[in-house]
């Protein structure tokens, strides 16, 4: 097999870091080399040391080279959704969302609207994202095809819902389990497909529903559990009402059994501290979804508060209530957040979280989300530069976070020079790029 060296400035971290002058948390390498054979590194280091005889070099320098981001919470059957005007989640549920996933009822619409989805996700430099499918099984088996075909790996499920959505988008509790075991039979485990069961939200799902639900995770411990928490007020009262035995929100999920650590749960905004609580014992895991929670209205993410009693956090594009399915341009609305909260978020912690921080909450970091001997060669290429007015401001730098934080202000698709998934090219062979 032939290795790939890759030389340029290499960035990948170790841990979360603690504050700005935290060099022990990242490898940061002025003139690096990443060794890549079949589809994973196999040593990392000074260019000056590494064994190239035999090697195709491919240089990089001067851009830096990390590991590709990751997209806790996304929904790829959302794509020709964005930017859909409304004043609310659940307006915005009734008028565009819901009319948008019958769709994928038609033949052939799922595996259309796939492409361009995994085409847009190279593009912005995202290589491994957890989305939620349609209510529909063709959707999923859309949704893992081309991320096999592109041998990304990917996370995903149907959408379990069996009420109040319309009838075209609607399943039963039986039939939502029969359609998600048999997707699980089908796709986990496959390649590097992994599977997460998919209850939509509590408004959505019947108690009937729930306890299908709770049977699933029970027989599939080894797949993830997604869904949505605590994004609007009016969600929050009308899931109280559906469920008036639960003590809150996250009481709801708590009491089918639907908490722990492979449990992702989208928004996580307005908790109270027995919620709070609830999330650090279990291990779950609350998603910041800073550009739909703008976007909708929907509130301000409390970082700072979630940590501090040990609630592991993760971070996402939420498209397409999210207006952007690039990770820098969610970094940068979520310091915007952050900065009307009070809380700072420096330019480290964020590309810790787009990366190994996302990997970490998958419990996937000895595979992806940095770079180092025997994790995935997912990478990407950052330039700093990619446009004239990012040019000038870089050419007043002197340090890395200034880098990043610069990446994350103003950068997007543009600053994404290469991409590779398996350590081979992927968006400088897209079609038309």
């Amino acid at each position: 097999m032939t290795r790939t060296i890759l030389r340029g400035r290499v960035l990948s971290f170790v841990r979360a870091p603690q504050a700005l002058d935290d060099v022990e948390s990242y490898l940061y390498l002025e003139d690096g080399a990443v060794s890549i054979e079949d589809g994973l590194v196999v040593a990392v280091g000074d260019f000056s040391e590494a064994e190239t005889a035999g090697a195709v070099i491919i240089d990089h320098r001067p851009n830096l080279i990390m590991p590709g981001f990751i997209d806790l919470h996304l929904h790829y059957v959302q794509s020709q959704m964005m930017a859909s005007y409304a004043g609310s989640l659940l307006e915005w549920l009734n008028s565009y969302t819901f009319v948008e996933e019958q769709k994928f009822s038609q033949q052939g619409h799922a595996d259309a609207v796939a492409v361009d989805f995994y085409d847009a996700l190279i593009r912005h430099g995202t290589t491994t994202a957890v989305a939620y499918c349609s209510s529909h099984p063709r959707s999923v088996d859309a949704f893992f095809a081309e991320a096999q075909r592109r041998n990304m790996l990917m996370v995903g499920g149907k959408v379990m819902m069996d009420r109040n959505a319309p009838e075209g988008l609607c399943d039963t509790a039986q039939s939502g389990y029969d359609d998600t075991k048999a997707l699980i039979a089908r796709w986990h485990g496959r390649g590097r497909a992994l599977y997460a069961i998919s209850p939509r939200f509590a408004i959505t799902s019947t108690p009937e529903q729930m306890e299908m639900a709770r049977a699933l995770v029970q027989e599939h411990p080894e797949c993830y559990l997604q869904t949505h928490l605590s994004e609007n007020d009016a969600e929050i009262s009308l899931s109280m009402e559906l469920y008036p035995g639960s003590p809150d929100y996250t009481g709801i999920y708590e009491d089918y059994g639907l908490l722990g650590p492979k449990t992702l749960l989208g928004h996580s905004i307005h908790l109270n501290h027995r919620e709070t609580a609830v999330l650090a014992e279990t291990g779950s895991v609350a998603v910041f979804c800073p550009t739909s929670n703008l976007f909708l209205g929907s509130g301000l993410f409390d970082r700072e508060r979630l940590v501090t009693h040990g609630v592991r956090v993760g971070i996402a594009t939420d498209i397409g209530g999210g207006t952007s399915m690039s990770m820098l341009r969610t970094l940068d609305e979520g310091y915007k957040v952050l900065q009307l909260r009070g809380q700072r978020l420096d330019p480290l912690a964020s590309f810790y979280m787009a990366t190994r921080g996302n990997a970490e909450a998958l419990g996937l970091a000895d595979t992806i989300g940095s770079i180092a001997p025997g994790r995935a060669a997912d990478l990407i290429v950052l330039d700093a530069g990619a446009t004239p007015t990012m040019r000038m401001r870089h050419a007043t730098m002197t340090t890395l976070a200034e880098e990043l934080f610069l990446l994350q202000t103003m950068g997007d698709d543009r600053s994404i020079a290469e991409v590779y998934v398996a350590g081979a090219r992927a968006k400088s062979t897209l079609v038309g790029l």
